[in-house]
């Protein structure tokens, strides 16, 4: 259950963050276009909408987890995992430059999620 919230929120977080790279800068499109144009760019972006759709699957998911297993294990371990493969999947898909600290933060998660879950 937890891997399915943390699959579909890194997923969901990848996508829109494309998608908001692909658009460019709000304030830009804003300034040229107005609020309107602003929303347009948003709204008739395919992969925001991917994106948001994994989000929603990352709720549910929450939900399911939350009716069969307890908030103190569900809550800390689906978000601390999820910073994990967002690292993960900054550095492989969106080509983020990840340094060293980001790492060792999320190794550090990793070590908290095992203490978690004994």
């Amino acid at each position: 259950m937890i891997a399915s919230i943390v699959v579909a929120a890194t997923v969901g977080d990848v996508l829109i963050a494309s998608a908001m790279r692909q658009i460019g800068d709000l304030d830009e499109i804003k300034a040229e276009s107005g609020l309107a144009g602003a929303i347009k760019a948003v709204v008739t972006n395919t992969r925001f909408f991917t994106g948001v759709a994994a989000m929603a699957v990352s709720f549910f998911s929450l939900l399911f987890a939350l009716s069969h297993a307890d908030l103190s294990l569900v809550a800390p371990a689906s978000a601390s995992l999820t910073v994990v493969t967002n690292t993960l999947a900054g550095k492989l898909f969106l080509k983020e430059n990840v340094d060293r600290r980001r790492w060792l933060a999320a190794l550090c998660v990793c070590v908290g999620v095992v203490l978690l879950a004994r």
